[in-house]
């Protein structure tokens, strides 16, 4: 009798939910499925497969993704008769999982992202490669943790600043913001949104920054290398390298969000992150 413990069922189960629907000849294909695929083809460093030319990562089935799927099932799965298709629990995602490179690469970046644009997720991968490290965000369970937060928080690095207005945190002085119109000069900003005078304060003076000064607050918003490095220091401050360690998806929610709001999605996202980086 084979006991399989419950932990290791739960962390399988991740890898293999990182497609929610079939991908290829007759499946749902889904933008965002079709999208982790492409770029796990891309990825797959199986000596039997080898593709003469990389594939868009652009989440669109075509007859070169469908050809790709079957050519890798002939000559890694080894099947008789390729079906075309990939299934969330199937034998083909479970060698496709085995044979990519693992790393944050491009292509695993913007599989990740997979709601953002493929230029606006681009920009930031060399800044990620080179702050990531400077936090010790070095693991690549850190990192897939990381990646699940911003990349909620900021719909796959396309939004570096709150949508609402900001009004809502108006006389929070929990967050610092104690002169009048606070709460909308400091929303939130970042690609976890920094938010409240304080916040900007004690970065501004960690990162040599006077964001107090009347226009500087837009700072962390209009530059890519500014909204990812303060949202590394955030993370860094609350201390959420260690949760990560732990695998604590809930415990790193609540101390970004103060609660669980979109926990669906940060799961997904993490799931994503973890098939390419674990």
């Amino acid at each position: 009798m084979i006991t399989i413990q419950k932990g290791n069922f739960l962390k399988q189960r991740e890898i293999y939910m990182c497609i929610k629907q079939s991908v290829g000849t007759g499946g749902a294909n889904q933008k965002i499925d079709v999208k982790i695929i492409q770029a796990a083809l891309n990825l797959s460093r199986s000596s039997a497969f080898q593709l003469t030319e990389k594939l868009s990562i652009d989440g669109s089935i075509g007859k070169k993704t469908v050809s790709a799927i079957e050519h890798y099932q002939a000559s890694v799965v080894k099947m008789h008769r390729p079906d075309g298709r990939i299934d969330p629990h199937g034998n083909t995602l479970r060698h496709l999982k085995k044979s990519i490179s693992k790393g944050l690469s491009m292509d695993a970046l913007i599989a990740i992202m997979a709601h953002g644009s493929s230029n606006s997720v681009k920009k930031y991968h060399s800044l990620l490669a080179k702050q990531l490290p400077i936090y010790n965000i070095n693991t690549p369970l850190r990192t897939s943790h990381f990646l699940a937060q911003i990349g909620h928080e900021s719909m796959s690095l396309t939004y570096t600043e709150e949508i609402a207005t900001g009004s809502a945190y108006e006389g929070r002085k929990d967050l610092g913001n104690t002169h009048k119109g606070d709460g909308t000069r400091f929303k939130g900003r970042g690609l976890i949104q920094l938010t409240g005078r304080k916040n900007y304060s004690d970065y501004g003076f960690y990162a040599c920054l006077n964001l107090l000064a009347k226009g500087n607050e837009n700072l962390i918003s209009a530059h890519p290398s500014i909204a990812l490095d303060a949202s590394i220091w955030f993370w860094n401050v609350r201390k959420l390298n260690q949760l990560s360690d732990a695998d604590d998806l809930k415990g790193v929610t609540r101390r970004i969000n103060g609660g669980y709001n979109g926990l669906d999605d940060r799961q997904a996202y993490l799931n994503r992150a973890k098939f390419f980086l674990l």
